[in-house]
Protein backbone atom coordinates (compact mmCIF):
# COMPACT_ATOMS: atom_id res chain seq x y z
CA UNK A 1 0.00 0.00 0.00
CA UNK A 2 1.36 3.35 -0.93
CA UNK A 3 0.15 6.67 0.78
CA UNK A 4 -0.26 9.75 -1.26
CA UNK A 5 0.67 13.10 0.30
CA UNK A 6 -1.65 15.72 -0.77
CA UNK A 7 -1.00 18.55 -3.50
CA UNK A 8 -1.70 21.31 -0.95
CA UNK A 9 1.31 20.25 1.23
CA UNK A 10 4.04 19.84 -1.80
CA UNK A 11 2.71 22.99 -3.89
CA UNK A 12 2.93 26.50 -2.70
CA UNK A 13 -0.43 28.10 -3.60
CA UNK A 14 0.92 31.09 -4.09
CA UNK A 15 3.71 30.69 -6.73
CA UNK A 16 1.52 31.92 -9.74
CA UNK A 17 0.23 35.01 -8.48
CA UNK A 18 1.79 38.20 -9.55
CA UNK A 19 2.06 39.15 -5.99
CA UNK A 20 4.14 36.70 -4.87
CA UNK A 21 7.11 37.70 -7.62
CA UNK A 22 6.92 41.29 -6.74
CA UNK A 23 7.53 40.09 -3.08
CA UNK A 24 10.86 38.21 -4.76
CA UNK A 25 11.73 41.18 -6.81
CA UNK A 26 11.68 43.85 -3.46
CA UNK A 27 13.18 41.20 -1.22
CA UNK A 28 16.22 40.63 -3.98
CA UNK A 29 16.43 44.73 -4.69
CA UNK A 30 15.90 44.95 -0.86
CA UNK A 31 19.07 42.96 -0.45
CA UNK A 32 21.68 45.04 -2.30
CA UNK A 33 20.73 47.78 0.50
CA UNK A 34 20.02 45.94 3.58
CA UNK A 35 20.81 43.25 6.06
CA UNK A 36 19.10 39.94 6.33
CA UNK A 37 18.15 40.94 9.26
CA UNK A 38 16.93 44.47 8.46
CA UNK A 39 14.95 42.12 6.09
CA UNK A 40 13.74 40.56 8.32
CA UNK A 41 12.00 43.26 10.07
CA UNK A 42 10.41 44.41 6.41
CA UNK A 43 8.97 40.74 6.04
CA UNK A 44 7.24 40.91 9.32
CA UNK A 45 5.65 44.13 7.82
CA UNK A 46 4.94 42.47 4.86
CA UNK A 47 3.51 39.98 6.55
CA UNK A 48 0.62 42.60 8.45
CA UNK A 49 0.21 45.33 5.41
CA UNK A 50 0.90 43.64 2.10
CA UNK A 51 -0.80 41.22 0.05
CA UNK A 52 -0.54 37.59 1.37
CA UNK A 53 1.21 36.40 -2.07
CA UNK A 54 3.74 39.18 -1.48
CA UNK A 55 4.72 38.33 2.16
CA UNK A 56 5.12 35.12 0.97
CA UNK A 57 7.32 35.89 -1.54
CA UNK A 58 9.16 38.53 0.43
CA UNK A 59 9.52 35.84 2.81
CA UNK A 60 10.97 33.06 0.86
CA UNK A 61 13.49 35.20 -0.76
CA UNK A 62 14.62 35.95 2.58
CA UNK A 63 14.54 32.64 3.73
CA UNK A 64 16.80 32.02 0.58
CA UNK A 65 19.32 34.64 1.62
CA UNK A 66 19.54 33.58 5.60
CA UNK A 67 20.04 29.83 3.74
CA UNK A 68 23.08 31.51 1.49
CA UNK A 69 24.82 33.70 4.30
CA UNK A 70 24.49 30.20 6.49
CA UNK A 71 26.65 28.14 3.75
CA UNK A 72 29.02 31.18 2.88
CA UNK A 73 30.38 32.17 6.69
CA UNK A 74 31.84 29.22 7.43
CA UNK A 75 33.49 29.11 3.86
CA UNK A 76 34.66 32.67 4.17
CA UNK A 77 36.07 31.74 7.78
CA UNK A 78 38.27 28.88 6.34
CA UNK A 79 39.63 30.96 3.97
CA UNK A 80 40.40 33.79 6.06
CA UNK A 81 41.81 30.87 8.78
CA UNK A 82 44.18 29.67 5.96
CA UNK A 83 45.48 33.53 4.91
CA UNK A 84 46.12 33.98 8.52
CA UNK A 85 48.18 31.52 8.73
CA UNK A 86 50.26 31.58 5.86
CA UNK A 87 50.48 35.07 6.90
CA UNK A 88 52.01 33.26 10.20
CA UNK A 89 54.08 31.27 8.73
CA UNK A 90 52.03 28.05 10.35
CA UNK A 91 50.42 26.88 7.40
CA UNK A 92 52.16 23.17 6.95
CA UNK A 93 52.75 23.24 10.91
CA UNK A 94 50.90 19.74 12.64
CA UNK A 95 49.17 22.08 15.04
CA UNK A 96 47.48 24.30 12.57
CA UNK A 97 46.61 21.05 10.33
CA UNK A 98 45.04 19.28 13.63
CA UNK A 99 42.85 22.43 14.45
CA UNK A 100 41.65 22.25 10.50
CA UNK A 101 40.52 18.53 11.11
CA UNK A 102 38.59 19.33 14.15
CA UNK A 103 36.76 22.29 12.91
Amino acid sequence: MTTQIPETTTRDPYRNHPDYYRGRADAYDDSHTRTVDQMVVLMSMAIDYATLPYAHGYADRVSELRLEQDAVAPMEMEIAQTIHARKQGREKSTLHQRHRTHH
